[in-house]
């Protein structure tokens, strides 16, 4: 290879300070969920890669809209806010399931507020869209603006924060554990001393479905659990379903890979 500065041509020095150019951006892609009914499909656009893993749809995402479309009376009427939303698929389910607001949220960077916000536009009929808000939030801070999405919808005496927050393929994210436990506890609806304790579908609480998508962190992931139970919150099981694993080459019991556990968590 010969020496770029061995040119007697000036016109050649100005190539050694250009930038070397850099690959394109993936480009957006698009995953479709039909509901239960086949009456509506849902068509979700993820952005084309992330670093905090919004560009696919995982199978949490898919159970967890099935799951809701089997009990829509954790939605109807009720106030839903999801974190790490990615391409929103729950909440928007819970949207079209007559929710009276949802919020739907994920890190405050500007590719993936807009991207689900384009989901809204392509999903949710223009008539019902002023129930759907989307804005970011950083799992932790104060969540004050995320009541102020559903304040002029909640009637005074029903006090602030939401009936059920959705979780969708978050425990994974292990150092986040207690910033996104501590969102949760500012967010949810406190329960009213005559509440059913049970846990039951009129008890504000967290709905959280996820993988195990590296089976050798499986105690891991448990952790979130064991920190929710330390603060006081009750949980149970509600699904345990073997799906398609996303990934059948990666490492790891396919298995544990495959299987999608959701779990319902409420206060007493």
């Amino acid at each position: 290879m010969s020496n770029p500065l061995s040119t007697d041509s000036d016109d050649d020095l100005g190539d050694l300070f250009q930038e070397p150019s850099r690959p394109p951006s993936p480009l957006p892609s698009f995953a479709y969920y039909t509901s239960k009914s086949g009456r509506n499909e849902l068509k979700i656009r993820l952005v084309g890669s992330h670093p905090l893993w919004a560009h696919h749809l995982w199978n949490a995402a898919r159970r967890f809209a099935q799951y809701l479309e089997d009990n829509p009376e954790f939605c109807r009427d009720r106030f839903v806010l999801e974190l790490g939303a990615g391409g929103a698929l729950p909440g928007l389910i819970a949207a079209t399931l007559d929710a009276r607001k949802v919020v739907l949220t994920d890190y405050p960077d500007p590719q993936l507020i807009r991207n689900i916000e384009i989901n809204v536009e392509n999903n949710i009929p223009y008539m019902t869209r002023d129930r759907v808000s989307v804005q970011g939030h950083i799992w932790g801070k104060p969540v004050d603006p995320l009541f102020e999405s559903i304040r002029d919808s909640k009637p005074h005496e029903a006090g602030g924060g939401f009936d059920m927050i959705i979780l969708s393929d978050l425990v994974f994210n292990h150092s986040q554990h207690d910033a996104l436990l501590q969102t949760c506890s500012r967010a949810l609806l406190s329960p009213s001393s005559n509440s059913d304790q049970t846990g039951s579908s009129k008890t504000p609480c967290l709905l959280v479905f996820f993988t195990h998508h590296r089976p050798h962190l499986v105690d891991e992931d448990m952790d979130f659990f064991k920190k929710a139970e330390q603060q006081g919150w009750k949980a149970e099981k509600v699904v345990e379903d073997r799906m398609e694993p996303m990934f059948p080459d990666d490492p790891g019991d396919e298995e544990v890979r495959a299987t999608v556990h959701g779990w319902r968590l409420w206060r007493a």
